[in-house]
Order: C-alpha cells, then sequence, then structure tokens
C-alpha cells in the first residue's frame, strides 16, 4: 500500500513541548491551532514510546493467502494496532493485503540474488525455530514494515496561499491518521546480522535466574540509563532500529518476515513450495491486564 506524500508530520522532528499562550483580542492563525494541536499529540507520543516503545500492541499477523480462483496469492496483514518509535499510534482498521506477483515482479535481479540465502533458519525468530519449521533450502527473506501516514480528506473554501490574492481556493478540510505497508527484500544478512529486533531490555534487566535483588538493581539502573542523550527538539533525526535497512522509514514498525522459497537460478526464481511466514521475531506491547493475568493476579 501506497499513499500521496500529505503534509510533514510534526511529530517527525521530536518537537519541544511548546503550547500556544491565548489571550483576550489576541490574533490567531492556523498556524496556533496546528501548535496546540502538536502539543497534545506530542505528549501523548512521548508517553508511548518511553511506557511500551515501539511495537505490536494487538492483532497485525501475517500469513500467507495461496492463489484460488479468482484470488491472487497475496500476504495477508490482520487487522491491528501499533505504536511506532516516535510514539504514534499506527492502526490497520481492516485486514490489508500485498500481491506477491506483482511484488515479485518489482525486484531488480540483483536484489533477488543478494537477498536469497541458503539455510534460512539462521533468520528465524525463537519461537519459530523451537516449532521446527519445515524451510525451504533456499529462500528470500523479506520483511514486512508498517508506518504512520497522514492521509488529506476532504477540502474546504479558504484564502488562497502563496502570492494570490484570491478567496475562492480550497484547502485540505481533515488530515486522517493512515498507515503504509512495505514489504522489503532483505540483503546483507548473514550469521552475525540476522536483521531482526534485538529482544528489548535483554542486556539491561540479566538473566531471568538472578536473584530478586539482581534483578531489581538491574532494573532501576535501566530507567536511570533510558533516557536518551539528545533532548528532543534539537533537530536531530530518529536513528534507525537495528532491524531497518537503510531505505525505511525510522519510525516504522517490524510486523514479521516472510521466507519465499526460491531456486539457484541467477537471479533465482520461485519454486512452487509454499512461502513461510514468521510472526514471531516482533516487539510486542503486552498490555498490563495481560501482564496482570500471565503474573496470576
Amino acid at each position: 500500500m501506497s499513499l500521496p506524500s500529505p503534509p510533514a508530520d510534526p511529530l517527525s522532528n521530536q518537537p519541544r513541548a511548546l503550547r500556544p499562550a491565548y489571550a483576550t483580542g489576541m490574533l490567531l492563525d492556523a498556524r496556533d491551532f496546528s501548535d496546540e494541536q502538536t502539543y497534545h499529540r506530542g505528549r501523548l507520543a512521548r508517553a508511548l514510546v518511553f511506557l511500551a516503545g515501539g511495537g505490536t500492541l494487538a492483532g497485525l499477523g501475517l500469513s500467507h493467502v495461496p492463489e484460488a480462483s479468482g484470488q491472487v496469492e497475496s500476504l495477508r496483514v490482520d487487522p491491528g494496532l501499533a505504536v511506532d518509535r516516535l510514539g504514534r499510534l499506527v492502526e490497520i482498521p481492516r485486514a490489508a493485503c500485498i500481491r506477491l506477483p506483482r511484488w515479485w515482479t518489482g525486484q531488480d535481479a540483483a536484489t533477488l540474488v543478494q537477498a536469497s540465502y541458503a539455510d534460512p533458519a539462521r533468520f528465524v525468530s525463537r519461537r519459530l525455530a523451537d516449532s521446527a519449521p519445515v524451510l525451504p533450502a533456499r529462500a528470500l527473506v523479506a520483511d514486512v514494515f508498517v508506518r504512520f501516514a497522514a492521509c488529506p480528506v476532504g477540502l474546504s473554501p479558504s484564502f488562497a496561499s502563496g502570492p494570490y490574492d484570491s478567496l475562492d481556493a480550497v484547502a485540505t478540510a481533515r488530515l486522517c491518521d493512515a498507515y503504509e505497508l512495505r514489504l522489503v527484500a532483505r540483503t546483507g544478512l548473514d550469521d552475525s546480522y540476522t536483521g531482526l529486533p534485538p529482544p528489548p531490555g535483554a542486556a539491561a534487566v540479566g538473566d531471568a535466574g538472578a536473584s530478586a535483588a539482581a534483578r531489581r538493581d538491574a532494573m532501576q539502573d535501566a530507567i536511570l540509563a533510558a533516557y536518551p542523550g539528545a533532548y528532543q527538539g534539537d533537530g536531530q533525526a530518529l536513528p534507525p532500529a537495528p532491524e531497518q535497512p537503510d531505505d525505511i522509514d525510522p519510525s516504522a514498525v517490524f510486523l514479521g518476515r516472510l521466507f519465499l522459497p526460491v531456486d539457484a537460478g541467477d537471479p533465482p526464481g520461485r519454486t512452487t513450495d509454499a512461502p513461510v511466514t514468521d510472526n514471531w521475531g516482533r516487539r510486542f506491547l503486552p498490555p498490563q491486564a495481560l501482564l496482570a493475568q500471565w503474573h496470576g493476579l
């Protein structure tokens, strides 16, 4: 799914927490109302990114839909909700599909060669590996990312912008929170870099078998070290996450991995074997009620 380029989202620059101050008789323009929205959106996003981080809140499961009568082979993404790396909510309200034949045709030969690997079991999540899946001897590895997007909706009469003198111009009336899905062939993977998200907090909270005091100390130290060195609003771009290739929006959320069986040709061609989806390498953000259930509370 692709969208036309909407106006740049102010939250992309991680703006400072400035809210408008109003007074009777003050002249206001569109920028003032936009700044007020940005303040409230930014505070909510800031809270979400520190409370949860980027990942899946609910749904968004991946599955392969084989070709059938009247149906194109596709990768299905279930409805669901995620938090992106800037703290924005990204929602897919109904099932979305990526048509695999069209996607395959759009890949150049060099990408097909570089994203195809022997022994693809090196690049699966722990849960999929524990289930001893039947994987192809050779597969093209592709990852699914979802990013936040704003879609202009409707028009409203307005003054013309720019060097014009007109009263019958129109402007975008609403911005709808939307999303964009991308399936990206992964080149450059090897035994030292799987391209999967690292487990959240694994290095910080230590071994689950450690003493209660050691786990307490590790958790407190991790919280004290959690604030980034650069203050928001300093104009620094969000750095890419370890699992993101260079051409992906750094705020995008990793959803899962697809293994497409291929032959050893140059470039490789697809075989008749069924693709394998891996839903378990992503970051999950369990709600408090689910954590309470898990602990028996």
